[in-house]
């Protein structure tokens, strides 16, 4: 299961520039008014090859005008208490501040890993006088520049050191593992009871290795498996952006603890940018994925409501249209059981193991009636492909060039392969080899 960074610290310090680094892509708003960052952002970070999430806190303060001060608050102590390792942000140009000593105290009773990160070292003497931080009274510091990225290789280099091996098989049982994840109010917990019913006999608690996420055994039907709820978070915090904070974080942890993701909607609100970020980050760890349109009895239908609907996902969620999607009521308990059944069917296709020979029968007659297009006049030519024996549906192409093969390319491989093999709902990636 891979790993949770939380980016904190007080305003204006650079989180933001550093979460934008870290996940390599300009995602955050960056400005230089205090409390820009409301929303919480998540995304992935790779190095060394260990991937884990990254989370970007708002600027925590006590006393200011802002009227969300409060709010952002509670989300930061919040990503501090979900978060597996705290990079604790501080700012080497205004030097060490009252807030950033009160701020410490807060992580240091957390328990965690803390790397305390001076940002804007940009020049040597910057990067002296980062050494004031030791007075905040953790271990070891790290000055970086956010911004220009030196300093960070080495904060990296120490943080993935910390991670174990891969958090595989969190239970002592290979059972598939099926994460009910959604933002509050989309009927989570009534589908786990709507599931498990009142057949309490045949349903035990298996103890989460995640606070407030339960893992419920599902064995109902014939059916074995691992339901992880996220259903409660309502609970956690009065104020709504507390709530869709809490859920986020729910629900990446369990994401990552699962095998398939059961995204659930409301039908009268539709797929939003919370959910696309989940699927996505779904996608980047290779999980299988189950998009449920709940409440779909609220909708006034005629008979072309749901491919009106279906055509407005598929637009929405562009290249990650190989997502199943159902039409499901918790209060009517319409299709609810065939939840259970496209899930296993998700995980399923994600173990999906096709021999060489089907794959080389199948694929070189395509390929070579539509080959690679030539690049620099060089002629491309694919020999053969195998499945390579990972977690997650992956097919090597041994080629004579394979730096040559292009991404529209690659894109119609992995598309071919779809077309032969039900592999809807779990992402298929082409690597190229040379031969």
């Amino acid at each position: 299961m891979p790993y949770t960074v939380a980016i904190v610290g007080r305003p204006n310090v650079g989180k933001s520039t550093l979460f934008n680094r870290l996940v390599e892509q300009k995602q955050a708003i960056m400005d230089d008014e205090s409390g820009v960052t409301r929303d919480r952002h998540y995304g992935v970070g790779e190095w060394n090859g260990r991937t884990f999430t990254v989370v970007d806190t708002g600027g925590y303060v006590t006393g200011s005008e802002d009227v969300f001060e409060s709010a952002i608050r509670t989300q930061v102590e919040t990503a501090i208490q979900e978060a597996d390792f705290i990079l604790f942000l501080v700012d080497c140009k205004e030097g060490l501040t009252d807030l950033d000593k009160d701020f410490s105290n807060i992580i240091r009773a957390a328990n965690k890993p803390v790397f305390l990160t001076p940002n804007k070292a940009d020049n040597h003497n910057l990067r002296m006088a980062a050494n004031e931080f030791y007075a905040l009274g953790f271990d070891t510091l790290f000055p970086i520049s956010s911004t220009n990225g030196s300093g960070t290789g080495e904060l990296l280099d120490d943080l993935v050191s910390h991670f174990q091996e891969e958090q595989d098989g969190q239970s002592d049982e290979q059972l598939p593992k099926i994460a009910i994840i959604g933002r509050p109010n989309v009927g989570k917990s009534s589908l786990l009871n709507a599931l498990i019913g009142k057949e309490r006999s045949i349903v035990t608690d298996i103890a989460g290795t995640t606070r407030d996420s339960i893992n419920t055994r599902y064995n109902l039907f014939g059916k074995d498996l691992i339901l992880i709820d996220t259903a409660g978070v309502r609970k956690k915090a009065k104020v709504r952006e507390n709530v869709e904070f809490y859920s986020v974080m729910r629900s990446i942890k369990a994401l990552q603890e699962s095998d398939v993701c059961l995204i659930m909607i409301d039908a009268t609100q539709g797929l939003e940018s919370q959910d696309i970020n989940l699927i996505g980050l779904a996608n980047k760890y290779k999980k299988g994925v189950l998009l449920l349109v709940n409440k779909w009895d609220l909708i006034e239908k005629d008979t072309r409501t749901a491919e009106q609907f279906m055509s407005d996902i598929e637009k929405k969620l562009g290249p990650l249209n190989y997502i199943p999607v159902l039409f499901i009521s918790v209060l009517k308990k319409q299709r609810i059981f065939k939840v259970i059944e496209r899930a296993l069917q998700v995980y399923d296709n994600k173990n999906r193991k096709v021999t060489t020979s089907e794959l080389n029968k199948l694929l070189l007659p395509v390929i070579e009636r539509t080959p690679p297009p030539a690049f620099k006049g060089k002629h491309i030519k694919i020999k053969y492909v195998t499945q390579l024996p990972v977690q997650s549906p992956t097919f090597a192409f041994f080629t004579n060039h394979p730096k040559y093969i292009k991404a529209p390319y690659e894109r119609f491989l992995i598309n071919t392969i779809r077309g032969h093999f039900d592999f809807s709902g779990v992402t298929v990636k082409a690597v190229f080899r040379n031969k």
